[in-house]
């Protein structure tokens, strides 16, 4: 199966550049109500994952540093702790599970290593039941019937 049929297209991704600041990044985290967010260079390659965590940490971590100067903070110097590992459009399926089980998304990229957009582990769940529970489901109402 191709792992396409996953895909959320960057178009309707809410990321963020690497040059962005701390502030636009947490205005955006927080009107979309996501923890977490896809970093993109300049060239829309994709840099990182961005979290909830990365932000309160640098707040936490930096003297002086509050709310109202956070837009002083470029996101290329908030550390973040962990990267959700892109998979390639061309991988196999199997690759594909193997990294949603540690990720809420995964990063998709491009031959060229371009950003093209996530998918969700929600869309792979919501796959795996609609694929495997309801067809057993369904065969054991057949057996009993």
């Amino acid at each position: 199966m191709n792992i396409a049929f996953f895909l959320t297209p960057k178009g309707e991704v809410v990321c963020e550049n690497i040059n962005s600041t701390m502030r636009q990044a947490l205005e955006r985290m927080e009107h979309h109500r996501y923890t977490a967010i896809p970093v993109l260079d300049d060239k829309g390659k994709y840099v990182g994952t961005l979290t909830e965590g990365d932000l309160l940490w640098k707040l936490k971590n930096t003297p002086s540093l509050d709310f109202k100067n956070s837009n002083k903070v470029r996101l290329n110097d908030v550390p973040r702790r962990m990267m959700n590992k892109p998979v390639h459009i061309n991988s196999n399926i199997e690759d594909l599970f193997y990294t949603s089980v540690n990720q809420n998304f995964v990063p998709v990229v491009d031959d060229e290593d371009v950003f093209i957009g996530i998918i969700k582990r929600s869309d792979i769940i919501n796959y795996c039941y609609e694929n495997l529970f309801k067809k057993e489901l369904e065969e054991r109402q057949n057996i009993c019937s």
